[in-house]
Parts: C-alpha cells; sequence; structure tokens
C-alpha cells in the first residue's frame, strides 16, 4: 500500500507540473506590459515551480522503486511532504487570495499529496 499512496502523490504533483507549465506564456502576457527584465525573471520563477514538482515527483518515484518498506524512504517522503506543505501554505498565502481558481486548487492538491505521502511513511 505504502508504494500506490507514494505513486499517486507522485503523480498528481508530476502532473500539477505540467500544468503549471503549460499556461506560462499566458500567465505572463496577463500582467500587461511589463519589463523585459520583470518578464524573464517571472518566466524563471513561475517554470522554476514546475521543475520543483517535477523533482518532487521524480525522487518520490526513484525512493519508492529502490527503498519502499526502508525507514530510509519513510524519511523521504516526511521531508517530501513538509516541502509540500511549506509550498502549500505559500500560496495559500499568496496566490490563493487573487482570483485565480488554479491558485485556490494548488494549496489543496501539495496539501493532498502530502498527506499520501505522510501516510505511505507510515510503513
Amino acid at each position: 500500500m505504502e508504494e500506490v499512496l507514494a505513486y499517486a502523490a507522485a503523480g498528481l504533483v508530476g502532473l500539477w507540473g505540467v500544468t503549471h507549465a503549460i499556461p506560462t506564456r499566458a500567465v505572463v502576457a496577463g500582467f500587461g506590459e511589463i519589463s523585459q527584465d520583470s518578464r524573464r525573471v517571472l518566466v524563471q520563477e513561475w517554470l522554476a515551480e514546475a521543475v520543483t514538482m517535477w523533482s518532487l515527483a521524480a525522487l518520490v518515484i526513484v525512493v519508492t522503486a529502490v527503498g519502499a518498506g526502508t525507514s530510509t524512504a519513510d524519511w523521504a517522503y516526511r521531508v517530501i511532504a513538509g516541502t509540500l506543505l511549506v509550498l502549500a501554505g505559500l500560496t495559500a498565502l499568496t496566490g490563493a487570495r487573487t482570483s485565480v481558481v488554479w491558485f485556490k486548487v494548488c494549496p489543496v492538491l501539495m496539501t493532498g499529496s502530502a498527506v499520501l505521502l505522510l501516510v505511505a511513511g507510515l510503513g
């Protein structure tokens, strides 16, 4: 069951990274006329979150594939869950306070994925 929960969390987080990256151009355009430097920073930060999601998902997949059932995997799940909870909190205090629905979904999805990992880590 640990593996199913961990892979489910990885799938959710990884797919969320994809859905985060796809609208990058539209998100940047939504800011209207901004300087080229501001545009570059916005793209960088927007894609950095997607890369973070992909990296966390990949780490869960690798840890699960090579070490499921070990205390190392359990601790990795806990650390990754903590990271997801911090990101969920950050988004809840910032982006989720806007009118953009996807920012409101993000903390729920990240928290749900963190819970899956914490339960998986109970071994």
